[in-house]
């Protein structure tokens, strides 16, 4: 890679610079140019219906400007425009913004594509950096200026014979404002101010694109913060920007933009765009969002945002889309499981407030569902598998199963190469730990009590085709039904740990109860056991975690 044949873009001549101490406080002026900037920028081109669903779809977001292409280019581009407003498709407070370059003919044919629209703003643009003047067009300044300026005298004189309902505006754009002079960009901006006359109350648009992203996302910062400075109509344009992504930092340089003065965004869903794309709006809106500013675009069904996107461009949103992708808030770390999880249940205490660790927003504020926020691999860890096992069927596993049912998922997942769903964890977790049944199984049990602290148990147990009959007594079921396998099955261990809870889904029956046993060589087994009965429940899971204890015993001989 021959890096020597490139050089660093020179700095913006800015003192002063305050766009570093600024806060985006509110929205911008949202445009979508999607169906012009987007389109162009797609293998197959969308259809007049792709258009026209799409243009819906944007109106229904919240969109108030969209541009919708370059009716002079080609005759669909100017027939979709038609189609709009011949139709009445446009509502009146969504402006059309359409592309003409400073030529008699192109603009004369924009007019005629816009004439009838509730609101229209007709974008002129020239391209005015140092390259393309030199290489592109082989001329200078003045010329530059003249082509702007002629441009603009069309575009007021055809504005000033129109007899139309059409309220319109102006905007123009510096094409490659990124590569250009901040003095001249200054200077051409101006004349074509100066034959617009725009006021207080009827503000041009001026766009400032980043058309080749040069340079990092703070260069453009002062490039906008000295326009701003040193314009001469600054009170009477509204300034917008349009980054490119050529470096990977649209979204930035965006960011930056607005705190060095810009009032307006263009932009697409998604980033779509020539080369390596535009800005991606979606993911500018939702950073205002998860600041608590309204960034009045409605994100709220994000799947069907992306639904949209991809029927109509035949694009794929990447799955760790900023916001959007499939992936963006599922966790398969187990140290990233367990912080989610324990955020989650300290939710219940400030549900007016979000802070969960490794997730920005609540996933519900796009339409997403919690169900896949954790998934389990061989990544995962014991707070993930306990919250798949929780969320999906109710089940609060103790802390000592979910270290050692932890284990076993990653374990499972690591050989298989794949991830484990929440229905396979639960059967997974079922076969090891719940009514295990071999070599022991409770048949049936009777309690007596002998007096306030004491009672009986005679329970029995099958043993292959076995009907052993038991005897205990302690000081509460537990503790006699122990004392009777220790009498009965020579079988000595003490219960450590008890935990029970009502099942909340995921099973017909009514409870869960978890216990620990511990050998009398200090060795902790565990077993669980699923019961409409407490009790029942219970007693299996003393058994499950002996006969645990005993195939474990069994797999060491």
């Amino acid at each position: 890679m021959n890096y020597k044949r490139y050089t660093r873009f020179p700095q913006v001549p800015i003192q002063n610079r305050t766009w570093p101490t600024q806060i985006i406080e509110k929205a911008p002026i949202w445009c979508s140019v999607d169906l012009r900037d987007g389109n162009q920028a797609l293998e197959v081109p969308m259809t007049l219906s792709q258009k026209l669903k799409y243009f819906d779809f944007l109106v229904e977001i919240g969109f108030k400007t969209i541009e919708i292409g370059f009716p002079a280019a080609s005759e669909t581009e100017y027939d979709f425009a038609r189609y709009l407003i011949d139709n009445n498709l446009i509502p009146d407070d969504v402006a059309i913004q359409v592309l003409t370059q400073s030529r008699e003919h192109i603009i004369a044919r924009t007019m005629d594509a816009l004439r009838g629209a509730p609101k229209a703003v007709v974008h002129l643009y020239n391209s005015t950096s140092t390259l393309q003047r030199d290489v592109v067009f082989n001329f200078g300044k003045k010329e530059c200026i003249e082509l702007a300026v002629s441009g603009a005298k069309m575009i007021r004189e055809a504005i000033e014979m129109d007899t139309s309902r059409t309220e319109w505006f102006c905007e123009y754009s510096p094409e490659s404002f990124s590569g250009t002079e901040p003095d001249f960009a200054v200077e051409i901006c101006d004349s074509v101010l100066d034959i617009w006359q725009p006021t207080k109350d009827k503000k041009a648009i001026i766009n400032l694109p980043g058309t080749v992203e040069m340079a990092s996302p703070n260069v453009f910062a002062d490039q906008v913060e000295y326009f701003c400075k040193n314009t001469r109509w600054r009170d009477r344009m509204i300034v917008s920007i349009h980054p490119h992504n050529d470096r990977g930092t649209a979204v930035a340089a965006t960011e930056l933009g607005l705190m060095a003065g810009a009032d307006r965004v263009e932009g697409t869903l998604f980033g779509n765009g020539e080369r390596t794309g535009n800005a991606d709006i979606v993911t500018i809106a939702m950073n205002m969002f998860m600041h608590g500013i309204d960034p009045e675009l409605d994100f709220s069904n994000m799947n069907r945002v992306v639904e949209m996107y991809e029927e109509s461009t035949g694009l794929l949103v990447p799955v760790r889309h900023p916001w959007a992708g499939k992936l963006v808030f599922t966790a398969f770390s187990g140290s990233h499981q367990d912080a989610i999880n324990k955020g989650l249940k300290r939710m219940k205490q400030h549900p007016d407030r979000w802070e969960v660790p490794y997730l920005p927003i609540d996933p519900r504020d796009v339409g997403r569902d919690y169900a896949p926020i954790i998934r389990i691999n061989s990544q995962s860890g014991k707070g993930g598998v306990a919250y798949v096992l929780e969320s999906n069927f109710g089940l609060q596993l103790p802390k000592a199963f979910q270290k050692d049912f932890g284990v076993v998922c990653t374990d499972l997942s690591d050989k298989k190469h794949c991830e484990l769903k929440p229905k396979e964890i639960f059967e997974l977790f079922d076969d090891i730990y719940v009514n295990v049944k071999f070599p022991y199984e409770l048949s049936g049990y009777r309690e007596d009590s002998l007096d306030e602290n004491h009672v009986n148990v005679e329970a029995n147990i099958k043993a292959s085709d076995k009907l052993i009959t038991i005897h205990g007594k302690g000081n509460g079921l537990l503790d006699a039904f122990c004392d009777g396998i220790e009498k009965v099955l020579n079988r000595k261990f003490s219960i450590t740990s008890y935990h029970e809870h009502a099942m909340e889904s995921g099973s017909d029956s009514a409870a869960i109860t978890y216990v620990e046993i511990e050998d009398d060589q200090g060795n902790k087994h565990l077993g669980a056991g699923i019961s409409s009965s407490v009790t029942k429940s219970s007693l299996r899971a003393v058994v499950s975690a002996m006969n645990r204890m005993i195939t474990k015993e069994q797999s060491k001989k």
